[in-house]
């Protein structure tokens, strides 16, 4: 247990405690079985979880991660219970933004291994009944891609129109007032050619020009190319910025600066324009005409529940199968009322189809310091799972999330390898802590890796926070993260069942009911989302419910095992799970 939060310890079902006591002197637990099979595809359900190749497991003694070490590591996510991997990104690349500046959409980076150890991959993973996702960016390539090389040789290669180039509007001034991502102008000159070219983010990631059916085909072929393998789908990096404004109008100057002190900026010229959604149902076709399921998962952070809904293809369902859902876990604070306002949104007004939520990934701090405080960070992390694993979603796990990793920043300058940080420093110190490598037990690098000095530093946490240490801890965040994954796959009511708000008289707790339609039983979840008991009370009879009491499947000390529905106390940042029958 990380000894900065408050040590608690949960109840276990009896089974599982069991279960745990036998196999806590190796650290392994059965793994979960699958629930009964459904006649629905198998991401509806799924948890994805999301390995960055970097920091997951050394096999070379080099400092940084590799395929091998991903295979060497497939048995800990089976018992975990993951469906899929998805993996950021494994392409050729100059590595200016690690990865997500390819240069070769169909190879591997020997950094990684090699094709063959990716083959072996495909094929030790659906030993273990798991899924493998690739991490797809359609928006930009690497300035060292053979396309970009040939794009910026003269105006009149065949490959300029793949990108977008523009006059200036005078000696030194770019075409119009867009702004990078990762800060200052959007466009950089080249001298040779005399123009400019767009890109959204460094200028080492040139935007492709997707007016242009050449890219569009050549991007859907590096598609084919990996779907033809067997992976599972896409996740799709910043597809909301695909288009542009074909007339490069200057975009609105909104009040105040960004984190690199430029002016913020109304972004609709270069994000989620109409035509985007064009691609979508285009590549949503490619994938659906192979067999198994295929799914496309989206990068879209978006505003509200509405433009969500545009991702999945409005009322046609034809685009992206899972737009991530940043709403309910970017709340970054733990209000009950919000939680329970965003996760009803996701329920109601979605037209039914499945949310995926994510607490957790490569561009944001870890959830255990936006939501923890400072205090009961043990605790709030186990809220924080309970609402990922037992809420209607599909979820979207990050590597380490389940061992309550936290978010290292760099000490200086120095250490800092993210492109973004380099710029923005020391106002902005990146996404380097939320990368750092995976912590597997408590000897040299964490388990990781044996070289004398790793990509990045792993933190000093690593001692106690691995995987080695919690498995053999009955009330560590892993086994409680395992006890979830577990019941979600057993019970049909968190398998399948509707996602119920109840009980809104207290604005600090936050329940809700899982319950299949048609049946008298459900499963209640409560949790606590402050430092003082709050007692609640349940009249569930509108629900079909006449049951007055509730038997625990996974609880916090201090709960009862049966508790009377119509007085539940729950003590600080407790959570509560039980079957109502």
């Amino acid at each position: 247990m990380d000894c900065r939060g408050a040590r608690r310890r949960h109840t276990l079902p009896r089974m599982i405690l069991a279960v745990l006591l036998t196999a806590g002197a190796s650290g392994q637990t059965q793994p979960a079985k699958p629930a009964q099979k459904q006649a629905t595809p198998w991401w509806q359900h799924a948890i994805v979880y999301e390995i960055y190749p970097r920091s997951f497991q050394d096999t070379k003694g080099d400092g940084v991660g590799d395929i091998p070490g991903i295979i060497q590591r497939l048995g800990y996510l089976q018992q975990l219970g993951v469906n899929a991997i998805w993996l950021t990104p494994i392409y050729p690349s100059p590595l200016k933004d690690f990865g997500y500046d390819i240069s070769n959409y169909e190879a591997i980076d020997p950094m990684y291994g090699t094709m063959a150890d990716f083959d072996h991959l495909l094929a030790a993973a659906r030993a273990h009944h798991i899924r493998v996702m690739m991490d797809m960016v359609l928006n930009h390539t690497s300035d060292q891609s053979a396309w970009f090389k040939e794009s910026r040789s003269s105006r009149n290669n065949p490959k300029r129109a793949w990108y977008i180039w523009r006059d200036g509007k005078g000696p030194g001034i770019p075409p119009n007032n867009w702004e990078s991502a990762f800060g200052g102008s959007a466009w950089t000159y080249d001298p040779t050619t005399k123009q400019w070219y767009y890109h959204a983010f460094l200028a080492a990631q040139p935007d492709l020009n997707w007016r242009n059916p050449e890219v569009q085909k050549a991007m859907f072929d590096a598609c084919r190319f990996w779907l033809n393998k067997g992976v599972a789908g896409f996740r799709l990096d910043a597809v909301p910025n695909l288009f542009e404004d074909p007339k490069l109008r200057d975009e609105q100057v909104l009040p105040g600066k960004n984190a690199y002190g430029d002016p913020n900026l109304n972004p609709d010229r270069t994000e989620d324009l109409p035509e985007v959604h064009d691609v979508m149902r285009s590549l949503r076709k490619l994938v659906d005409s192979y067999q198994g399921d295929r799914v496309l998962i989206g990068e879209t952070y978006l505003p509200n529940i509405k433009d969500q809904l545009a991702w999945y293809g409005g009322a046609r369902h034809d685009e992206l199968q899972l737009p991530m859902d940043m709403q309910v876990g970017m709340i970054n604070k733990l209000d009950a009322s919000l939680f329970r306002e965003k996760i009803g949104q996701a329920e109601t007004q979605l037209d039914g189809l499945m949310p995926l939520f994510v607490f957790d990934n490569h561009d944001n701090p870890r959830s255990w310091n936006r939501y923890g405080d400072g205090v009961h960070d043990q605790a709030i992390a186990r809220i924080i799972a309970t609402i990922l694993l037992t809420t209607r979603s599909a979820d979207l796990m990050y590597y380490g999330e389940e061992i309550g990793m936290t978010t290292t920043p760099p000490a200086s300058l120095s250490q800092v390898r993210d492109p973004a940080a380099i710029r923005g420093w020391p106002a902005y110190k990146g996404r380097d802590g939320e990368r750092t490598p995976m912590q597997w037990s408590s000897g040299r690098d964490a388990g990781f890796s044996t070289a004398a000095t790793t990509w990045l530093p792993i933190p000093t946490s690593y001692k106690q926070v691995n995987v080695a240490v919690e498995s053999a801890q009955p009330d560590s965040l892993l086994n409680w993260y395992k006890h979830l994954i577990s019941m979600r796959s057993q019970i049909p009511a968190l398998a399948r069942g509707a996602n119920i708000m109840v009980d809104r008289s207290d604005p600090n707790v936050l329940s809700y009911l899982r319950q299949v339609p048609g049946q008298t039983s459900a499963v209640l979840v409560a949790m606590n989302f402050t430092d003082q008991p709050h007692t609640v009370s349940y009249d569930l009879r509108d629900k079909g419910i006449k049951a007055a009491t509730a038997h625990a499947l996974l609880k916090d000390q201090g709960v009862s095992e049966t508790v009377n529905l119509h007085h539940l106390t729950l003590p600080p940042f407790a959570v509560f799970i039980g079957e109502i029958q």
